[in-house]
């Protein structure tokens, strides 16, 4: 008998451990802190030997010579380097599970002007992609609607909650606005493609840029109305749509334009000069042309996907990976991206590591995916870099977080909570070492 019920206890710590839900972690409790670590700051200081003490949320201490609370918590992170939570700065996180699947997508909405389309309604915090980002040290993101020409509002989440009111970090921050491509699509005809020899007169074809400058001035019609209404003491009627991009005007919100070729991004700059938006330009794979200008207007630039082919076929093919250091060299504040279908923003890390090796420093690298992405989400008064203050958003991590071969995050904290960093891939890589007998448990 004493036998059976070891074999059933066995067996429900097993279902125990293999369970497909991580639940969120309580508040913080007692003071934890830190010690003998080697400290990435996010700023480009690093801090050796140092502590950090944590205390209701907040980082209250940093340094070497650090009085720590009696009742603390203590995590020795000797021979480990500790950062701040990376940071992606546009994601469908969230948003989409499969995207071959429509019933687990919903990132879009029918028509073109969406404005009042809030991302954060529709993030779904069981989603099993967000635990496998915070393996890898990520530990916020921008959820970000996509299609037609505004496409709504995104939202910075921490990527441990309950429910989206939870996740929220910033709400409705950003009005995402797709810019017309003004490029000539490719026409395809004949055999069996239509249009071919036979089929009738030859269409004449529509401009591109004629279509896209059309969009262009629907917009900045759309935005000279909304500034009309901001205006307004009183509204015999709520407009939606006018009143989700009343914050472009007092700046509270960021207009963050979609766009990768210096046609679009020169159009971009427009809405700077008429309307005096905070712009960022989300993609921007062609930025390094014209980097002079977005320094001059202020424009702040989200590198979309960094490991990826050049925009034109005469650059160079390594052009996307020496854009990072191109954009730091003429001083415009950027983030790195991962918007691989694939990885889903897992990659984040290793996309900055890949630009440290293409003229950036890795301090520059890691504040390109911290520091720098809290700034053009606004967030960098509450998180982005370890310092006194701000929100105890700190990974852990056994080599270095930028180098795919070596990084391995041992912990991790969203607001002073220490978070389980289990996910699906973990589970299942565990459940079938067992059924092969691959590893010793």
């Amino acid at each position: 008998m004493k036998k059976v019920i070891c074999y059933m206890i066995m067996l429900f710590g097993v279902a125990a451990n293999a369970q497909e839900t991580v639940y969120p972690a309580p508040k913080q409790s007692q003071p934890i802190a830190i010690t003998n670590a080697t400290v990435h700051v996010g700023n480009g200081e690093v801090l050796s030997n140092a502590t950090i003490v944590m205390v209701n949320g907040k980082i209250t201490a940093v340094g070497t010579n650090v009085t720590v609370p009696a009742n603390a918590q203590m995590i020795s992170a000797q021979g480990k380097q500790v950062y701040p939570g990376l940071i992606l700065s546009s994601s469908e996180l969230g948003l989409v599970e499969i995207s071959s699947v429509r019933a687990t997508s919903d990132v879009q909405e029918i028509g073109e002007m969406n404005p009042n389309v809030r991302a954060i309604i529709a993030y779904n915090t069981d989603s099993k992609v967000i635990n496998t980002l915070r393996s890898n040290g990520i530990l916020l993101a921008n959820i970000v609607p996509e299609g037609g020409l505004l496409s709504g509002t995104s939202s910075v989440v921490q990527l441990d909650a309950w429910t989206y009111d939870d996740a929220a970090y910033k709400m409705d921050g950003g009005v995402h606005f797709i810019m017309p491509s003004m490029l000539p699509r490719p026409r395809f005809g004949g055999f069996g493609g239509g249009g071919g020899a036979g089929t009738g007169p030859q269409q004449p074809q529509p401009d591109p840029v004629k279509e896209g400058l059309e969009k262009v001035d629907r917009m900045k019609e759309f935005f000279s109305e909304a500034k009309a209404y901001a205006q307004e003491t009183e509204h015999a009627e709520t407009n939606l749509k006018f009143a989700a991009v009343k914050g472009l005007f007092d700046k509270t919100q960021k207009l963050y334009i979609h766009a990768n070729t210096v046609k679009q991004m020169l159009v971009a700059l427009d809405f700077v000069k008429e309307f005096g938006f905070d712009v960022v330009i989300v993609g921007a794979s062609e930025s390094w042309q014209i980097a002079d200008l977005l320094k001059q207007y202020s424009v702040a630039v989200i590198l979309g996907q960094p490991h990826s082919l050049p925009t034109l076929p005469d650059d160079d093919v390594a052009q996307p990976y020496k854009t990072a250091a191109m954009l730091q060299k003429a001083g415009v504040t950027f983030s790195i991206n991962d918007e691989d279908g694939q990885t889903r923003g897992r990659n984040l890390p290793f996309n900055a590591g890949t630009a440290a090796t293409y003229g950036l420093t890795k301090e520059q690298a890691l504040q390109s995916i911290t520091l720098n992405a809290a700034k053009i989400l606004g967030i960098d008064k509450q998180t982005g870099s370890i310092e006194v203050g701000k929100d105890a958003n700190i990974v852990i991590s056994q080599g270095d977080i930028l180098d795919m071969r070596t990084s391995q995050v041992t912990d991790a904290f969203i607001q002073g909570r220490k978070i389980d960093l289990n996910d699906k891939q973990k589970q299942l890589n565990e459940k079938y070492n067992r059924k092969y007998g691959l590893k010793a448990f």
